[in-house]
Parts: C-alpha cells; structure tokens; sequence
C-alpha cells in the first residue's frame, strides 16, 4: 500500500548546489549549520537551559509547560474563507516539491500562481508543469534564500506550501502568516519549543492557519483505524505506537540528495527524535488529541551513535567533508507519551542502521489492537485462538469516504499525498474548518526539542505544553470528517 520504499524520504526539498546565477545554497545551509550546532538548550525550549537537571526534576518539566497569555483569539474550529479558486505559492522546488506541484495542477479549482527555489532550473522546470497544465505561467522567485518574502508579499496568493530543508520552516511559515497566507509546512513545522509557541501566537494573531502537513495522516490504513476507533471496535482505547524507522544511511551521505548535507547535520546538534510526525500524528488522531484528550509529558531513551560513524567507515573516503562531524544523535530513540486520560502512545526514531522501514502505527484498546508492517488486527469477538485476524475484512465497511471516493489516488506514497492536497484544497474551496490546525502542528513537533532535553536528563519527563490553552477538553472533529454536502 505504501510506496515510501520507492521514495524514501516523503517531506524535503533537495537540489543541487549551485543556483543559475551564482547563488550557493550550500554555503548558506553550512552558515545556518553552523549557527544551528550552537543552539542552546534555552532555545530547544524557549526557557531556561535545564536539560541536565536531576532526573524527574519537576521543576524543569512545569517550566517548559507554561502556556504563555493567549495574545489572540483560538483557532480552533475557525473555518477558511470560502473560495471558488485557490491560488497557491511553492516554496522549495526539490525532490519534495517539485513532485507535490503535480497534485496541486490535478486538483480542479488549484491555480499555482507563484514558484520559489533559487535553482533557477528547479523553478523553471516546476513553471513549464504548471503552463502543460493549462494555466497561465506563474511568477518566479529566484534571486537568492531569501526571495520567499517577496513570493509572501504577492496580493493574489492563498496559500502558501513549504517544501525546504528544516532549517527554514520556521522562518517561511512565519512570514507567510505574517503577510495575510494560510501556511502549510512539511515535516517538522518548526525545531525549538518556541519557535512552535510563536507560531501558535500568530496564528491566532493574524487569524490565517498554519498546518503542519502530515500525509501520514492521510493513510488508506491509518484513516481506516482511525474510523474503526471512533466507532469503538478497539473499545476503550489504552496504547498506541508510531515511528520514523528507515534506513537513510546512504542518502544522508549523498552530496545531491540532503543538500548542504543539511539533514545529516542535524545529527550532529541533536540527541532525540529529530522527526515524530509520522508517528505521532495518526496515533494523535486515532485518541482524539487536542479534541478530547491531550499528551501531557515525554519520556525518551537514546542508544549510542554509532550508526553514521560506521558508515562513513566503510562508504566515505578520507578528506570527505563528513570527517570533520562528530554524531550525536541516537541511532534508536524511544519515547514514551503519556496522556491527561492515562494512555500511552510510544514513539521510535531511527534512520542511521539498517531496517526494513516502518512507521510501526499500532493500536490497542479493551477489545484488541492493530498492528501495521505487515498490517494484522485482532479484535473480540472476530477473532479467537490468538490468531491474527485479515485487516482487509473491514475495508468496506470502515475505509474513510475519501478513499472510497479517490480509489486509486495520483501521486506517491500510496496515493496518502493527494489526498491530504485533495482534502486540504476542498476545505478551502468550501470554507470548511481544516482537518487539523496549529496547535496539532506543534504537538505533533514538540517531540524534537523535549526528546532531546529528556534524554539528555537521563529519561527525565518532560511536560508537554498544552498549545491548545484548555481547548482540548472539547470534543471536535478532525480527519475523520463527513463527507461535505457541497
């Protein structure tokens, strides 16, 4: 079902070095490198430095947790304006982008006005998609880093969509909401606690959404779990489970595919779970986080890091840039959340030894569990004498009116990518509320920086902050939507 072993990294932008007229972007991604290597744990969590606190110090977990004063009104339940076309602005044109602009073009009621990457022959070869599709040539931005801002300040853009390295998310998210754009960012929204407070405060500043764009979410497997929770097959649900565990060895060393090698870097600067949206958002889903129940705290454990060190061994030779590195990060994180209703979600991060990739996504509940990578399900009473039972049985009754309306959906990863753009483009198009909003974008991230302070505290919890400012105590929908009556 999942084609991600064929596209093996679902949320970056990566292009060559060197734009058309000069401009290095790896020189600039090895500046931002640089600065990034001495981040503080202050800004990890926006607050006081505390990660190497005495373990199960409660000071340092309260603190992180403080939800400062709300500066303007919820988002939650705020629809789109209603609008009978969509203009969209494309920030990063690499792997990532440069594919998603497909999507876009296949949806009726999508223009693509505006195009952003300083490879001026990513971006014209994004521009010559967006004219094949018959619509008119769109403007281009090209001229350096920074030209996003210009693409922002454009009158006749909706939406703007980052597809970039992370180092930029931040930044390109800000900006857009800033200057009037609802935003929607790949994976992960933003990397310190308060960059993701900050996004929560404009959002509702500025009344425009930010979204973090997990197509995980919309899974022909995971939108059918997430309907058969909801309709209590699992029965009162307890534990739940989801990873990044995907063997990115090769590609992180790849001078072409992770630019700058930007991705890699990050193993340098970090110890947690450098990408949890994946896992987190369905399990997210599945328990109604922020609609009913809220994640309250993260504990994680780290291995050594050994993985990309062994690699380079073997793969790199001697005067190769990567020498100069010295990893960090674990090759294995587990995490363990705990929510305000008792459940337990775990969370693995794992991209530097070998494994056959999954993303886990698993749930358990009074009356079974599911368990994908193979997908198996047993449930009381369909299934007896502990035997896995066939998951596909429920496909008629429980497959989400999106999959039974798109059923074999353009694009990669399983066709999960248009259908997240499909879904997202038609709640514009009718001026619904969005599946999911800022503050999922900034739980569903909160795991980058907390797993890093946790484990530097020895498995210390750390409290998850509650963006939502009491607003998860009500029940909402979320990706598990009605069909519209359009």
């Amino acid at each position: 079902m999942h084609d991600e072993h064929a596209i093996p990294n679902p949320d970056e932008s990566a292009t060559p070095d060197d734009s058309a007229d000069g401009t290095s972007r790896r020189a600039v991604l090895r500046t931002a490198g640089i600065a990034g290597a001495g981040l503080g744990l202050g800004a990890l969590t926006g607050g006081t430095a505390h990660a190497d606190a005495p373990q199960g110090a409660p000071a340092a977990a309260a603190t992180a947790a403080e939800a400062p004063p709300r500066k303007g009104k919820t988002m939650v339940g705020v629809p789109f304006e209603r609008r009978s076309t969509v203009r969209v602005g494309i920030v990063g044109l690499g792997n990532r982008g440069g594919s998603m602009i497909d999507l876009f073009l296949a949806i009726p009621g999508v223009k693509v006005v505006a195009l952003c990457d300083p490879v001026k022959d990513k971006t014209a070869a994004a521009a010559k998609k967006v004219t094949a599709a018959g619509q008119p040539a769109p403007a281009t931005y090209t001229k350096g880093d920074h030209d996003f801002e210009n693409l922002c300040k454009r009158g006749d853009i909706d939406f703007v969509y980052v597809a970039t390295p992370w180092d930029w998310h931040f930044d390109m998210a800000k900006t857009a909401m800033l200057n009037g754009k609802h935003v929607g960012v790949e994976c992960p929204v933003a990397l310190q606690l308060d960059q993701l407070w900050e996004l929560v405060d404009l959002s509702e500043r500025t009344r425009r959404h930010c979204m973090q764009l997990e197509n995980c979410c919309y899974g022909k497997n995971e939108m059918r779990v997430l309907r058969m929770a909801h309709a209590g097959k699992f029965g009162d649900l307890l534990h739940g489970a989801g990873a990044y565990n995907h063997d990115l060895r090769g590609l992180m060393f790849d001078p072409d595919y992770y630019e700058g090698p930007w991705r890699r870097l990050w193993h340098t600067r970090l110890r947690g779970d450098l990408y949890p949206n994946h896992g987190f958002g369905p399990v997210s889903n599945y328990m109604d986080i922020n609609r009913g129940d809220r994640v309250t705290h993260i504990s994680s454990f780290g291995t050594p890091a050994l993985g990309l060190a062994e690699y380079r061994k073997a793969h790199m030779p001697a005067g190769d840039p990567s020498w100069k590195e010295t990893y960090i990060e674990s090759d294995r994180t587990i995490s363990l959340v705990q929510t305000a209703k008792g459940r337990v979600i775990r969370l693995e991060h794992d991209v530097s030894t070998p494994h056959p990739y999954s993303r886990i996504n698993s749930l358990g509940g009074t009356k079974g569990v599911f368990e994908d990578y193979p997908e198996r399900i047993y449930l009381e009473p369909d299934h007896t004498n502990d035997e896995w039972g066939d998951f596909g049985k429920y496909a008629e009754e429980f497959d989400h009116w999106l999959w039974k309306e798109h059923a074999n959906p353009p694009g990669g990863h399983g066709g999960m990518d248009y259908i997240m753009i499909f879904r997202l483009m038609q709640t514009m198009q009718l001026g619904l509320v969005p599946d999911f909003d800022v503050y999922d974008a900034a739980v569903w991230t909160s795991p980058v920086p907390l797993s890093h302070l946790s484990i530097k505290a020895k498995g210390a919890p750390q409290a998850i902050p509650d963006f939502t400012r009491g607003m998860w105590k009500k029940a909402r929908p979320g990706v598990d939507s009605e069909k519209p009556q359009a």
